[in-house]
């Protein structure tokens, strides 16, 4: 079997121009990922079908120039900007005589790097073992003999048969270990929940700008770089919002076009922080030609996770880049925000994200005078705690008069240790 390759590998791409929409790839993202994987470009070849062929996915003439130019430039790996059939690429590999990668291949390559964490290099040795399941056959010689084994296989089990069981049993040990990941997650995100503070996602198409943006808004340093899939694993910070209060400030893996669905069915945990999330900013990468295209995809992965329906606040990132570009806020007919114009990068709109980050989670405000007697001082002393009270006075008939302000989830949960405690709710002593 040929070895996977390693950063400084030399490779020829393809790619392949379909009519139908559905089938069509970018040649710019596929030299994007290879760079972002390290792999040096030495040539690219291109071509165009109506369907892919069987055999090679290309035409046989056209795999023949693919095999040349491998020769002829030296080259040591061969990526395909589509997905192969494992018998294509057994096909192709024994034409060039070298590794041929396919488009899912080479995300999981570069996931496989930039894995970080434990629950990261799971999830990731999880899809590359679902995605060589279906390859097995390639590059081996031995497969088709029977092979007795002492404690490994049982009578005239084959060397495939067994591969296929060791994988099936390190899947299932994966999944397992995925599940407890899963379940601490889960009791983060309910204590979070009961202690009712808001969570907000990063999502958008990858390079993008998220883990920038994270950088800036929470003044962290997760690695961001130009490129794609710089961030892998799920990093929270929590943040204070003036009228809001603590939020917890979530960045996710990007997303990309054609995401293979044995990833997103691996990184299932780390979604669920989308998932779960009470607000998603959409980070868009304006100067990209293709930004309507990227949206499009962002909510179909959203869709596919079930995330789709949880509110949007849309982020216009690197309007630097932009002639006319400048810093603002867009609403909608509420004065609700609804997209704001920014660079992460120069920190120009960074303010403006904060504005509109209060309008859009800030909860209903209760903002009242509330008249107690003296004989109250546990609850004015309770108001200060909670830092509601924003002016108070001594009326002439030794009352207090307290200008209060907090959520309507606090006036109510106060409202009933109130009434439990002094026998009338805090309406009650509202002037």
């Amino acid at each position: 079997m040929f070895d996977r390759f390693d950063s400084g590998e030399r490779a020829i791409l393809v790619h392949v121009d379909f009519p139908a929409e559905i089938d069509r790839e970018d040649l710019s993202e596929l030299q994007l990922l290879v760079a972002s994987a390290g792999v040096e470009t030495l040539g690219v070849v291109t071509a165009a079908r109506s369907t892919p062929s069987s055999k090679y996915f290309v035409g046989s003439g056209k795999a023949e120039e693919i095999a040349d130019q491998v020769k002829l430039l030296e080259a040591n790996i061969v990526i395909f900007n589509h997905g192969l059939s494992p018998t294509q690429e057994r096909n192709l590999e024994k034409l060039c005589q070298c590794r041929v990668l396919d488009r899912t291949g080479l995300i999981l390559d570069i996931f496989a790097q930039r894995a970080r964490t434990h629950e990261g290099k799971l999830q990731v040795e999880l899809a590359q073992l679902r995605h060589i399941s279906t390859r097995l056959v390639r590059g081996w010689t031995h497969l088709e003999r029977q092979k007795g084994g002492i404690g490994l296989r049982g009578p005239g089990e084959t060397q495939l048969e067994t591969d296929r069981r060791l994988i099936r049993g390190r899947i299932k040990n994966i999944l397992g270990r995925l599940e407890k990941v899963q379940k601490q997650r889960e009791q983060g995100r309910r204590a979070r929940q009961r202690a009712e503070i808001p969570t907000v996602s990063l999502v958008g198409y990858t390079n993008a700008g998220k883990s920038t943006l994270f950088n800036r808004v929470t003044e962290s340093d997760v690695y961001a770089a130009d490129q794609l899939f710089a961030t892998l694993d799920p990093t929270l910070r929590k943040l204070e919002l003036p009228d809001v209060g603590p939020i917890i400030l979530a960045d996710t893996v990007g997303f990309i076009r054609h995401l293979p669905h044995e990833l997103v069915a691996a990184f299932k945990a780390t979604l669920q922080e989308t998932q779960e999330a009470d607000l998603l900013l959409h980070v868009i990468d304006v100067a990209d030609e293709r930004q309507a295209e990227n949206i499009a995809q962002v909510h179909e992965v959203l869709q596919e996770i079930g995330a789709d329906d949880i509110p949007q606040l849309l982020i216009c990132n690197k309007i630097d880049k932009l002639a006319d570009g400048v810093a603002r806020i867009d609403t909608d007919d509420q004065g609700m925000p609804t997209r704001v114009w920014l660079s992460a990068q120069s920190g120009i709109g960074i303010d403006l994200l904060q504005d509109a980050l209060v309008k859009r989670l800030r909860p209903q405000m209760v903002d009242v005078c509330l008249r107690i007697p003296p004989s109250m001082g546990k609850l004015r002393g309770k108001l200060y705690a909670m830092k509601s009270v924003t002016s108070e006075q001594t009326r002439d008939d030794g009352k207090l008069a307290l200008h209060v302000r907090m959520s309507a989830v606090d006036w109510q949960r106060l409202s009933k240790q109130v009434a439990e405690e002094y026998g009338d709710s805090l309406q009650g002593f509202v002037e």
